[in-house]
């Protein structure tokens, strides 16, 4: 049993690698020509979104990147417009069209000043760490992910049912969220330290409420089939290997069997 399922990681492991294409462009899609540009996304909820595509008239096969967040509104009023700009550069140069958008209650959208009785459209809060909602936390952002994806196919920019998620930290939780969808047009997800209520306090390896946080991931695998790849690091001090496992072990549990590979670096991680 245990070799049948190492089997069937690997083959998904070759899939979602065949799935980012690079097999499409190789090193000579290093050298495409792409344009960079920024959008305001009608959604039902605007925002802002850094865009990277290969230059022509398309349709490009999608990639929407998710960021992480700050629970401090100061901290989001400092959110750079373009975070992933050569990770996105990178898949555009390979055919990609690449959607980053920025959260609203992010940069100058940042107005969450309750003192002053202002509050921002700031979606992806927990709640109290003595009971916080992970999951609705998660499939906030995830539907936005979706209207992304409707609203450039309504476009005619991308090609259906094509689309990756990548995701890191809070944004990566929402792609965990969103598999549990299982959206037809999403073909592969792809997660760095996914994962929400980390560092309490700013202290390391302080989550805030781990139990939780791998019930929740549970909940998620439970009708998850769309191929993942996680990606945790042994030095994350946000959601280190003891708290990274047991999130794996209880999405991938007997009462669901989503194709996802975990895998674990010793780089260390830069954005929280």
């Amino acid at each position: 049993m245990r070799q049948h399922r190492l089997r069937t990681l690997a083959t998904a492991a070759l899939l979602l690698l065949g799935l980012i294409a690079v097999a499409r462009a190789g090193d000579q899609g290093s050298s495409r020509p792409i344009q960079e540009e920024i959008w305001v996304l009608p959604l039902p909820l605007p925002m802002f979104a850094y865009l990277v595509r290969p230059v022509g008239d398309g349709a490009f096969p999608l990639v929407i990147m998710n960021h992480g967040v700050s629970l401090n509104a100061r901290d989001r009023s400092f959110f750079p417009l373009v975070e992933f700009r050569d990770a996105a550069m990178w898949f555009a140069r390979r055919g990609f069209l690449v959607v980053a958008p920025v959260g609203t209650g992010y940069g100058a959208a940042a107005i969450d000043i309750p003192e002053r009785g202002l509050y921002g459209p700031f979606f992806s809060k927990i709640g109290k760490c003595t009971n916080p909602n992970f999951l609705d936390a998660g499939l906030a952002v995830a539907q936005v992910d979706l209207w992304i994806i409707d609203y450039m196919a309504a476009e005619k920019r991308i090609v259906p049912n094509d689309a990756i998620v990548v995701g890191q930290s809070a944004g990566g939780w929402a792609a965990i969220a969103l598999s549990s969808l299982n959206p037809p047009q999403v073909k592969a997800i792809i997660t760095f330290a996914a994962g929400r209520g980390g560092r309490v306090d700013g202290k390391p390896n302080n989550n805030c409420a781990p139990d939780k946080l791998v019930e929740a991931t549970g909940a998620f695998g439970h009708t998850s089939r769309i191929p993942m790849l996680w990606f945790y690091i042994e030095n994350d001090t946000f959601f280190g290997p003891a708290l990274s496992k047991r999130m794996y072990e209880a999405f991938t549990a007997p009462a669901a069997v989503p194709s996802i590979i975990c895998c674990r670096h010793s780089a260390t991680r830069g954005i929280s």
